[in-house]
């Protein structure tokens, strides 16, 4: 079994930064894709960024130049780098895994429980 477990969060104000970690564990043998999610009230959760099992990153529009993916695989650990963040940030961010427990079976989804985000102007 597989669990998602995120850290980091907290309330900060505009320009300042914070780290958001994603550990996972339990069964484990190939993470293909870690993303970040993120959903403030009465909007739809979003993609804010995605990291692969190359290393290939991708991000929203909205956190280009400020935001950074990155990765521990020693640790089964992802990280989300926020900088100058701004008032719009304001979420709960989750982590999501696309994750394959042996190298015979399939790849199944794994999503986090969430961690706040408050940033005031």
């Amino acid at each position: 079994q597989v669990q998602l477990v995120e850290s980091g969060g907290g309330l900060v104000q505009a320009g300042d930064s914070l780290r958001l970690s994603c550990a996972a564990s339990g069964s484990i043998f190939s993470i293909n894709v870690m993303s970040w999610y993120r959903q403030a009230p009465g909007k739809q959760r979003e993609l804010v960024a995605t990291i692969t099992s190359d290393g290939s990153t991708n991000y929203a529009d909205s956190v280009k130049g400020r935001f950074t993916i990155s990765r521990d695989n020693a640790k089964d650990t992802r990280y989300l780098q926020m900088n100058s963040l701004k008032p719009e940030d304001t979420a709960v961010y989750y982590c999501y895994a696309l994750i394959k427990a042996d190298w015979t079976s399939r790849a199944y989804d794994y999503w986090g429980q969430g961690t706040q985000v408050t940033v005031s102007s």
